[in-house]
Formats: structure tokens, C-alpha cells, sequence
């Protein structure tokens, strides 16, 4: 019988009392792809920070075996001596160094205290082709898209010669094809005999590439079931991680639909630097209130220029086209403007553009209506902590306080905070780009409880969405985007994949 190449025996890890690992224990089989799941918080990136070294031995209770041996990593150099290698959601690589700098940063080839140029660029080349990474080894990272910058990593990892690559989300930022290529690299890893640990919430790509799966909730190992089991499916593994059964992934909603709310008629806009590039094509759509409109289309297709167009010409040039809200014509010229006719958006990039993750979720909250709190230019201090308290009970943000930071919240409450925001605005419009990218599936009910909540309280809701089920599980009505241009519109009792996709996918 084969050894485990990795024994976890009996991990606990406690932060400040708080224990956020529970007598985990997990077995990796060599040159298998291990999953592993759980809802945000359930300690995934924990139970990996300790094996990797982020947490040093000493640190946490139980014990490591690798190989057979028992090992206590005191850093993360110390771990990749060992050939373990990690690769966080949040990539590691520097925008302004070549692609071959990059692979061999901190295991740089030298050569009489200089570096070898010749050797550095020949491993590099060696070790993009491995990923399948065409591209010249001294082109600037920053010029590539995510999916090849998810290549670099990998391929920084093989030049350290990895025996265990641990991928922490990896396609959590990607697009369909990007995704996909990431996911068959994996199987050719696998092949050529390197162990990986995948941590993901895209469980279809869970099951599409794992040979086990391990599932994690507060801090303790529930179960571990092979892919290939017959009882094995989407229903067992969400059983696992949320402790109880989904019979929907979506909440019950009885839609209570009324008058017209907002409208954009012939809508154009113009790519900010290239002004003869028509980004957004003369579409016209409209959403009443109490609905949920879901717009559906690829990476590219348009949508998120269209909604930050809409939100004050956040994005673009040469905008044209007409808005109304309850049948009268408004400008939204500015931010400001777009606020000031009740319109919210919340972005799909919440960590960049959405949060001030060095603030707290009381300044966040407040921070798009700040005006509401304020008497003669001076912000009421007591009443933004109320406030910003009401929210967090109400939208069950999982804090010890609104004085959090909120850069310390998972992604399913920060999703939470955002929503905050923009619901203390009191918007009549809202459009959520997005909503639950990079949360799991626990999480995501809750948003949606949250998004039907908002639409049953009389608000008109706009859902971009990569994910058609989503989409069609959410929403009244779906328009589809291609190009630009709005390819159709689909009721919710006709919505099918295969029909949207057709839409999303007209005239390419």
C-alpha cells in the first residue's frame, strides 16, 4: 500500500483565543489532485498557512509528516526547501520584472556573485513550456492577462523544483477558457507525478479535476470522499460544508413586480482610450420595481462597462443615450449625480474599488452617504456606529464588532459590507456586478436572501453574473450581451443555459 506523500495529524490553531483549526487531520495520496472545501472561514487557508509555513511550527498543536518524516517549517522558505510551494488567490509577482525575473525571484541563478542571464533565461523557458506559457521570457508580467500571470506562478513554483503545489482559488479571477486551460495543466501536472492541493468554490471544477475530496467546516475535518464514488456529487459536498441539506441553492421569492422604474434607451459608449472603439453598442433595457433583471454574457461582452457607464460615466467616452427613472429623463454625468437619482452600484472588484480594506466596516458602511450622518460639515460619529451596527445585525456580518477592519473579513461578509454601503444610500436602482464572486456556497445563499430582500422592499435590481445558473435562478427577466449589444431578452420561465448562451455567443 502506498504512504500518504503528507500526514496532517491533529491541527489546531488558535488566533487570540479564537480557534480557528480543530484537531484537523488530512492524508494527501502522491500525484494526487486533493480538493479542499468549506465555506469561507471554515479554515482552509489556515489549515494551508500551517503547512506551508506562513504559521511556524510551534505555533499550532499537532504534528506534519512529509515523505515519512516529521517536519517543523519555521518559514515559507523553510517549506519550499521541502518542495512545497503555494499559490495564493492574490498572485505573487512583481508587474514591472520579466516573466523570467519573476520565476527566479529569491531563487535567482548566479554566477560569481552576478546573474547568470543565459542559465536564468534557458530554466525559464524550460519551465514555461512545461505550463504552456508561449511568451517571450523577458515580457513585462504587468503586460499579461490574469490567466498567464496564473501560468508565471506555476511556473515560479516548477523552477523551485515542486514536489507539493498547493493553488488557493486559482480560477477565481479567471474567465471560462482561462479557466479551463488552468484546470487541463492541472491534469498534466498530475501526470508528470506533482501532488497538488486544490482550495476551491467552484465546485463543478472540484469534481471535473479532483481525485479526493476533504471538507472543512469551523475548523474541523468533516469528511473526505473520493471523486469517483458514486454517491459523490454537488449535493453531497454542499451537505458537508453547510451542515445541512440545500434543496435550493436560491431562496423562495414570490416576486411582487410593479411600474417601471429605470430605463436606458439607445446607450453608446466609447473605449476611454481609443474613442472610434464602441464598447457598448445602442442598448436599450429597463427594470421595474421589485424585479431582478440578470444580464448574461462572456468576459468582454460589455456588461460592466454598461453599468459603470450608467453610474455616473465611471467608465468610458463619448457617451450617448438617454436615461429615465420613473418615466422622466435624468443625466447622470457624475457619481454624484447617479447617487442623487438613487441609482447604487457595487462593483465586481469590491477589494479595489468597492472597500477601503484598512478601514474599519463602520467607515465603509457609511462612506458613499456620508452627508446623511453629517450636521454643519461634521460627521456624527455616534450615529455612524449605529448605523454601520444595525447593518452588520441585519445582514448577519460575521464581526466582533463594527470597529473590525475589514480587510480581515471573508469574502461572503466583505460581499456583505459592500451591499451595506449602497443599501444605506437607500437606492432605488441597484447594480450588483458580480455579487457573490469568490464566495461560497453558505455565503451565497445569504446574498441572495439579501438581493430578494432588496427587490421585495420595492427596489428595481440589475445582477451581472458569469454564472448562468445564478443568473436564471435569480432573476425575472434576463438580457443577453455580445459585443456590445443587447442579443436578447428572456423571460424567467424560458431561461435554459443553452438558450442564454446562444445569446451571449451571437454573432462571434
Amino acid at each position: 500500500m502506498v504512504d500518504p506523500i503528507l500526514r496532517m495529524s491533529g491541527i489546531t490553531k488558535r488566533f487570540h483565543g479564537v480557534t480557528a483549526l480543530s484537531d484537523v487531520s488530512i492524508d494527501v495520496m502522491p500525484g494526487e489532485v486533493h480538493a479542499i472545501c468549506g465555506e469561507n472561514g471554515a479554515g482552509k487557508s489556515t489549515l494551508m498557512n500551517v503547512l506551508s509555513g506562513v504559521h511556524r511550527a510551534g505555533s499550532f498543536d499537532g504534528s506534519i509528516r512529509l515523505d515519512g518524516q516529521d517536519v517543523a517549517f519555521r518559514s515559507v522558505r523553510d517549506s519550499e526547501s521541502h518542495g512545497i510551494a503555494i499559490i495564493h488567490q492574490e498572485l505573487a509577482l512583481v508587474p514591472n520584472l520579466s516573466i523570467a525575473e519573476n520565476i527566479h525571484l529569491g531563487n535567482e541563478i548566479s554566477r560569481r556573485g552576478l546573474i547568470d542571464w543565459r542559465r536564468t533565461n534557458a530554466r525559464a523557458a524550460e519551465v514555461m513550456a512545461r505550463v504552456g506559457l508561449d511568451e517571450n521570457t523577458s515580457t513585462r508580467v504587468g503586460d499579461l492577462g490574469v490567466g498567464k500571470q496564473q501560468l508565471v506562478e506555476i511556473a515560479k513554483a516548477l523552477a523551485k523544483d515542486v514536489k507539493l503545489l498547493i493553488l488557493d482559488e486559482p480560477t477565481a479571477a479567471l474567465n471560462d477558457s482561462d479557466s479551463e486551460r488552468l484546470l487541463g495543466l492541472i491534469d498534466q501536472l498530475r501526470a508528470q507525478g506533482i501532488t497538488c492541493i486544490v482550495i476551491s468554490h467552484k465546485l463543478r471544477e472540484v469534481l471535473r479535476v479532483a481525485d479526493r475530496i476533504t471538507v472543512l467546516r469551523d475548523g474541523r475535518t468533516i469528511e473526505t470522499m473520493r471523486r469517483d464514488h458514486p454517491a459523490t456529487d454537488e449535493g453531497r459536498i454542499i451537505r458537508a460544508m453547510v451542515g445541512r441539506d440545500l434543496d435550493s441553492l436560491f431562496p423562495p421569492r414570490d416576486p411582487d413586480i410593479g411600474d417601471e422604474m429605470f430605463r436606458v434607451e439607445n446607450w453608446s459608449v466609447h473605449h476611454p482610450a481609443d474613442r472610434e472603439r464602441v464598447v457598448v453598442d445602442d442598448v436599450s433595457l429597463s427594470v421595474r420595481a421589485g424585479e431582478i433583471i440578470g444580464l448574461a454574457g462572456l468576459m468582454g461582452a460589455g456588461r460592466t462597462e454598461l453599468a459603470m457607464s450608467i453610474f455616473g460615466r465611471s467608465y468610458g467616452s463619448a457617451i450617448t443615450g438617454s436615461a429615465f427613472k420613473r418615466g422622466q429623463r435624468i443625466e447622470l454625468r457624475t457619481v454624484e449625480q447617479a447617487i442623487g437619482h438613487g441609482i447604487a452600484y457595487a462593483t465586481e472588484d469590491r477589494k479595489q474599488y468597492g472597500l477601503n480594506l484598512i478601514g474599519d466596516i463602520r467607515a465603509n458602511v457609511s462612506s458613499a452617504a456620508l452627508s446623511r450622518l453629517a450636521r454643519f460639515g461634521i460627521v456624527d460619529r455616534f450615529r455612524e456606529h449605529k448605523v454601520a451596527d444595525a447593518y452588520r445585525y441585519k445582514l448577519n456580518i460575521k464581526a466582533p464588532g463594527v470597529d473590525a477592519v475589514t480587510g480581515g473579513l471573508s469574502g461572503g461578509n466583505q460581499q456583505k459590507v459592500v451591499l451595506s454601503k449602497w443599501m444605506f444610500t437607500n437606492p432605488d436602482v441597484l447594480i450588483l456586478d458580480e455579487p457573490t464572486r469568490g464566495i461560497d456556497v453558505g455565503a451565497k445563499y445569504e446574498i441572495y436572501g439579501i438581493i430578494n430582500e432588496l427587490a421585495a422592499q420595492g427596489k428595481a435590481v440589475i445582477v451581472i453574473s458569469s454564472e448562468l445558473p445564478e443568473i436564471i435562478g435569480l432573476s425575472d427577466r434576463i438580457y443577453t450581451i455580445a459585443e456590445g449589444r443587447i442579443t436578447a431578452e428572456v423571460a424567467r420561465e424560458d431561461a435554459t443555459q443553452e438558450l442564454l448562451m446562444r445569446g451571449m455567443t451571437a454573432g462571434l
